[in-house]
């Protein structure tokens, strides 16, 4: 299933999205949430509502339609996240970004999964994204997927964190490189590098829909994996090209780690870091090597 946030006449709404078309959610249920965090608020009890309506949509050919995705502005699938973690799931990116300022990979990654608190305040959906001259200095993209959480939790343990999770969405976390690398210098961050834009969606993929492509995880690692590939294109040529597989540290056991002494709420968005070769520092490094 394919939820979508969009904005009609000053308003937000969400729809499931079929074939290109947005069945808007307050018709499918009745009383049913008109946002997504009203939804995700209640994710336990609409989830199977949701299925079932989309269910009565395939087998009864599209009833109550609301729009086509091009009469809409498509927002971020969570328009107003309570928090955004970013986290450093892909070993690859972390190994090549220290190689490429002439360090070692440092041991202590594969001890615990780490992550900084990203702007909730500034997530883009898809489209024009609005930015200063000193963020297009060495302005860079930072090709991500991320969870969206669907229930409240504190001290999660990693063998349960993955019933937490509503679903999952793109993410791209801007970096303004020339910013993070002067404000890095002083062992604090990331900051003004990365805190004016973080864009998601378009949709929210509900976990079902990816289970064909659930894997085990990596030895000695506990949760699910995905075989998905991710790709970032740069007017219609394709930069980056990764597999979501490629994760080291899973959502479920960064779902452990960021609940660990704190409640994560629903809409709480958390990313994985970049996949290995998914932004230009990675792929500039590399050209030169």
């Amino acid at each position: 299933m394919k939820l979508v946030s969009y904005q009609r006449e000053g308003a937000d709404h969400i729809a499931m999205m079929v074939e290109g078309r947005l069945y808007n959610i307050e018709k499918l249920i009745q009383g049913g949430p008109n946002t997504m965090q009203d939804l995700l608020n209640d994710w336990e009890n609409c989830h199977p509502r949701l299925l079932q309506a989309e269910k009565r949509i395939v087998q009864e050919g599209r009833p109550l339609e609301d729009a086509q995705w091009n009469e809409v502005m498509v927002l971020s699938p969570v328009p107003h996240p309570p928090s955004v973690r970013d986290a450093y799931a892909f070993r690859k990116h972390v190994a090549s970004a220290r190689k490429s300022r002439g360090l070692p990979m440092i041991p202590v990654y594969d001890e615990y999964p780490v992550f900084y608190f990203a702007n909730n305040r500034n997530v883009y959906g898809p489209g024009t994204v609005t930015v200063l001259p000193d963020h297009l200095k060495e302005l860079d993209f930072e090709l991500e997927v991320a969870v969206v959480i669907g229930k409240m939790g504190r001290n999660i343990i990693a063998e349960e964190a993955d019933q937490y999770i509503a679903g999952f969405t793109i993410l791209n976390d801007f970096t303004a490189r020339q910013l993070q690398r002067e404000e890095m210098l002083l062992n604090l961050g990331p900051a003004k590098g990365n805190d004016f834009a973080t864009s998601m969606g378009p949709h929210l993929v509900t976990v079902e829909e990816l289970a064909p492509y659930k894997i085990r995880p990596k030895r000695g690692h506990t949760g699910s994996r995905y075989d998905l590939s991710m790709m970032a294109y740069l007017n219609g040529k394709v930069v980056s090209q990764g597999n979501m597989a490629d994760m080291d540290w899973t959502f479920a056991e960064l779902i452990e780690r960021a609940s660990y002494g704190v409640d994560l709420y629903p809409g709480d968005i958390i990313g994985s870091g970049t996949v290995g070769t998914g932004c230009f520092y990675e792929l500039n490094a590399l050209a030169r090597s």
